[in-house]
């Protein structure tokens, strides 16, 4: 298959060397000294699941890579409006664009700025960052990913990506019968987690240890699963504690992206992930008081970060 990458960072990263390293023609879309150092030392990763190293097509030009087979967005949610121009001199009539990102909005995104015949639903679980230009770190977690058609339908193109990936090294493929339940389900963990470990200054660890930490992730999670469910997506109760054991499995140093970004001072994807539940439990009168206070609280660092306030 005909890949393309956009955004080369921990996930993209990850899971365009692993196609690479199956055999496809993987293209990655870059800029500024990631895309120097990919196209001078090439990429490299390291991981648990096997180092490599590998000779990569990188590029910021997306006409001179031309249509291709399935377009991987790994960028982050804030970014995701700048990548629409990026994406589209690389589609053609069957062209998939499988958004990996963290939320539940960006298919919707895509749809509507692209064409819902281009997009996929589609999420991943890992542990992964750049670690300095063109090099990715896999940290923990075993990589998986999972898509499908936004209506659920069997297509000759999901299964030819799926395979794509089955042949793929150092990573797992799922399959499921509902992918807008699937990326829900991430939801539920990634953004509560995102929430209380930004707020709390602490990983994955210390927060399922201490009580009160711990009692506030199940809050937040909980009031998730009810704007999922008001929102018409098949959710179950048993996801929280199915929820709660992917945080007691996880690694207990590790912290979740947003939470980097924001103690790093960098933009984060507040808004697409603690913001979005009280946004849509607002829209359909779902009262979220955990994910509100977690979202007031964070929201002068976020507009820090964002040049829109100073202290």
């Amino acid at each position: 298959m005909r890949i393309a990458v956009v955004g080369v960072g921990g996930v993209g990263g990850y899971f365009g060397a692993r196609l690479a390293q199956g055999g496809h023609d993987v293209a990655f879309l870059a800029r500024g000294a990631n895309l120097d150092a990919l196209r001078r030392d090439g990429l490299r990763l390291e991981s648990p699941k096997g180092d490599v190293e590998l000779s990569v097509t990188a590029t910021d030009d997306a006409t001179s890579v031309g249509p291709v087979d399935a377009v991987l967005v790994a960028v982050k949610t804030w970014q995701l409006s700048d990548a629409f121009d990026v994406i589209r001199p690389m589609l053609g009539p069957e062209t998939a664009v499988l958004p990996l990102l963290n939320g539940v909005e960006a298919p919707g995104a895509l749809a509507a700025a692209l064409g819902a015949g281009h997009t996929l639903g589609g999420l991943c679980r890992i542990v992964a960052q750049l670690d300095g230009p063109g090099r990715i770190k896999h940290i923990g977690v075993e990589p998986f990913v999972c898509f499908g058609e936004l209506d659920n339908a069997p297509t000759d193109r999901v299964e030819t990506l799926r395979e794509a990936f089955g042949r793929a090294p150092g990573l797992d493929v799922g399959v499921t019968a509902d992918v807008v339940a699937a990326m829900w389900q991430k939801f539920l963990f990634i953004a509560p987690t995102s929430g209380v470990g930004a707020a709390a200054h602490v990983p994955f660890g210390v927060m399922r240890e201490t009580r009160q930490t711990r009692d506030l992730i199940e809050r937040a999670m909980r009031e998730t699963l009810q704007v999922g469910k008001a929102s018409g997506v098949n959710l179950s109760d048993e996801l929280i504690p199915a929820a709660l054991d992917l945080l007691d499995a996880a690694p207990a140093g590790g912290t979740t992206s947003m939470q980097r970004d924001i103690e790093q001072g960098r933009p984060s994807e507040l808004d697409a992930q603690t913001g979005a539940v009280v946004r849509i439990g607002e829209r359909l009168g779902i009262a979220t008081p955990v994910n509100d206070v977690l979202y007031r609280v964070l929201l002068p660092r976020e507009q820090r970060a964002r040049g829109a306030l100073e202290f």
